[in-house]
């Protein structure tokens, strides 16, 4: 019999957040839908939750014992809030939390890179999922879905820099594994798809799929940083920026076999995401 947990997801309409919510609830799970809106999410018990508001902390946390933990969107240092909300969840009987990170950034590293390097000292069960890049960063709402849409180019610094780009779905997958298998693997898990591609790549198969001429637009560090400045924090923004020049030199030319290890089904390809999300 499979033991059914109370999971609480922050960020539970986003990209991996609304994922995970809908394959715990499939497994049989209860989930805690926490999001800044309180939105209704079918199945599970919505509350409104907002890493900048520590009067909603208590009722996200209470009788839940794990936790699917997506940092606050656009923050250059989400450590501020988000250790004291982890220790007041500690506090509360939280066990386990599993934190979405970046494949980019490691323990001790900046940004959620702090969040990751305080786990241990605080949970004797954690799991760090560091995807790689999404796949779903080409579509919706995101900047390089708005170039393609607007310009037919996706703009970036990573010169022929090649990327594991990785399915919200496979992270999703991941993710359900790691909140509720019997022990947690207490570990770092970097998350690639099933090959790395340059941008120049991308575009081609976007191309290929939809019929609609693509290019890779090459731009350097500063003149991204500035595109990124013109919606976000700079500071945030020359971050991001810095991490296309990462890319550029390699720093993501990479896969690893943690998804088909865990999930038992090797990573989508991005064509198949292509193919079925690109409109």
């Amino acid at each position: 019999m499979t033991t059914s947990h109370s999971v609480l997801v922050t960020g539970a309409t986003g990209t991996t957040g609304r994922r995970v919510t809908a394959a715990l609830l499939a497994a049989g799970h209860r989930v805690r839908a926490a999001n800044r809106t309180a939105t209704p999410v079918e199945g599970a018990h919505a509350v409104r939750f907002d890493w900048n508001e520590p009067a909603t902390w208590d009722a996200a946390v209470a009788g839940v014992d794990r936790a699917y933990l997506v940092p606050p969107v656009g923050s250059s240092e989400p450590a501020t809030v988000m250790l004291p909300f982890l220790q007041q969840a500690c506090a509360a009987g939280m066990r386990r939390v599993v934190l979405l990170g970046s494949s980019a950034i490691p323990a001790g590293g900046p940004a959620v890179g702090q969040v990751h390097e305080a786990l241990p000292g605080l949970f004797e069960e954690w799991v760090v999922l560091r995807p790689s890049w999404f796949m779903q960063n080409f579509t919706g709402d995101t900047p390089h879905a708005r170039s393609i849409r607007e310009a037919g180019a996706i703009l970036t610094a990573s010169g022929q820099g090649r990327v594991g780009f990785i399915d919200a779905e496979d992270i999703a997958l991941v993710a359900v594994r790691a909140l509720t298998d019997r022990q947690a693997a207490n570990a770092d898990l970097i998350l690639t798809g099933p090959q790395t591609l340059t941008h120049d790549d991308v575009a081609a198969t976007i191309t290929e799929v939809t019929g609609r001429p693509v290019v890779h637009r090459h731009v350097t560090f500063e003149q991204l940083r500035d595109r990124w400045a013109a919606e976000i924090p700079l500071q945030f923004a020359t971050m991001l920026a810095g991490m296309d020049r990462a890319i550029a030199a390699g720093a993501e030319d990479r896969t690893t076999d943690a998804v088909e290890r865990l999930t038992g089904r090797p990573p989508g390809t991005f064509r198949a995401f292509v193919e079925r999300e690109v409109r």
